[in-house]
């Protein structure tokens, strides 16, 4: 059997569970499951240069798992 592959799978599943699309929110972008953030404007804000501190102090309802799952649709 493998090395711990399945591990990398499953938290890559998890993180794919946090980022939906719904053509009733911001017309089906993808956003983070259970708000209006949108990962596209996440990405936009990391990029320039907003910590990841200040995107969960000034939206309470993201966590930084949530933050990965954005980084993570950039990586593949």
């Amino acid at each position: 059997m493998g090395s711990g592959g399945g591990q990398s799978t499953l938290a890559n599943m998890e993180l794919a569970e946090r980022i939906v699309r719904d053509p009733g929110i911001l017309g089906g972008k993808p956003v983070i499951r259970g708000t209006r953030l949108a990962i596209e404007f996440l990405l936009e804000l990391l990029e320039a240069g907003v910590s990841e501190q200040e995107l969960l102090v000034n939206y309470p309802g993201l966590t930084p798992m949530d933050l990965e799952a954005c980084r993570s649709t950039q990586r593949g």
